[in-house]
């Protein structure tokens, strides 16, 4: 009896320290800013299915302030909507608010935040940086692909005297995004990659489908525990490894073309971002050991638009109103639903 009552009281003893050591490794309730209320397990979700965001982010502002907290899931989110909160997160705090949140897609086609725009702030952020700041885009560097700039130009300018001449209509959507990416390939590849070309589209379709993909609602960014498996069912896991391949396999053919030594001298030898990048990692000088997927994240460039002034006119038939700029694509950046044709006038 007596090692019953001592079995039940080192029991009770046990449960007691237990309970006391739980309460007080559970935190308090944090002083959140003001907010809707959202849902149980979902959150504020359900308050973002508007397909005008910022405008509506915008009104919830005007009722809870310019800092207000929604629960996106399980993820807390923060929402600024002024210039003194704004400076306030990203000068005074910008340590604390300095990196990217980790979404599935921008992970995956990032190879696991390798680049400069989503790796998390750190000192392999600041040694990317570095490289890129350096040997990549350094104002000479930017420079000399001014040759490859001015004659892509120079091209887009004759076709559309040519289209001023025979009065025909000019498909400028199509025009400038050959543009931009002849001139950044040219720039980062030494290759052509001219609208129409099996290459080409190829390539377009990949980044059509990469920016689909980073704009797509992935519930396991939001449900971490299950969101995965509603991910596969609905098959944006299978598109997201597939874009990705395809994108390896892609770069994995220009790296190989680079590295052959038989291949066509390009046109300025050495000068092309591949060729800087795969030099760094041949060297092995610097602190941050580049590998070959160090180099496909960082393959990742802008160049400026480059556009010559035309007056326009509206093909015949056409009116201002059948361009409506809020029909757009879903994406990270705005593209028209129609292609945007033209008809240049030829000053005399």
């Amino acid at each position: 009896m007596a090692l019953v009552l001592e079995f039940l009281i080192l029991s009770l003893s046990i449960s007691l320290l237990f309970l006391l050591i739980k309460r007080n490794r559970t935190p308090k309730k944090a002083c959140l800013p003001p907010g809707p209320v959202g849902l149980p397990f979902i959150g504020n979700l359900h308050q973002l299915g508007n397909s005008n965001l910022h405008e509506h982010l915008w009104r919830l502002s005007q009722k809870h302030g310019p800092l207000m907290y929604l629960r996106l899931g399980s993820r807390p989110t923060l929402i600024v909507s002024s210039a003194k909160m704004a400076r306030e997160m990203m000068k005074t705090r910008d340590l604390e608010f300095c990196s990217r949140p980790v979404l599935t897609a921008t992970k995956k086609l990032s190879y696991n935040g390798f680049d400069l725009a989503f790796a998390p702030y750190g000192d392999y952020w600041r040694e990317v940086r570095k490289i890129c700041a350096v040997h990549v885009f350094s104002s000479i560097r930017v420079q000399s692909f001014r040759s490859i700039r001015e004659d892509e130009v120079s091209r887009t300018i004759e076709k559309i005297s040519k289209s001023a001449l025979a009065c025909k209509p000019f498909n400028l959507t199509t025009e400038m995004v050959s543009l931009t990416s002849t001139a950044i390939c040219r720039s980062a590849f030494g290759k052509k990659y001219e609208i129409g070309g099996s290459d080409t589209n190829r390539l377009l379709e990949l980044l059509v489908e990469a920016q689909a993909l980073v704009s797509s609602l992935f519930l396991s960014d939001y449900f971490p525990c299950w969101g995965w498996l509603a991910d596969k069912l609905t098959g944006l896991t299978y598109r997201l490894d597939k874009n990705f391949e395809e994108f390896d396999a892609f770069y994995n053919g220009i790296i190989d073309d680079n590295l052959d030594p038989n291949r066509p001298r390009p046109e300025m030898e050495g000068s092309t971002i591949l060729d800087i990048l795969l030099q760094i990692y041949k060297d092995g000088s610097l602190k941050l050991q580049l590998t070959l997927d160090h180099v496909k994240a960082i393959l990742t460039l802008s160049l400026a638009n480059l556009l010559h002034k035309f007056d326009w006119e509206m093909p015949s038939g056409m009116k201002g109103e059948d361009i409506d700029m809020n029909d757009v694509l879903p994406g990270t950046v705005p593209h028209m639903r129609d292609a945007l044709c033209l008809v240049p006038k030829a000053h005399a």
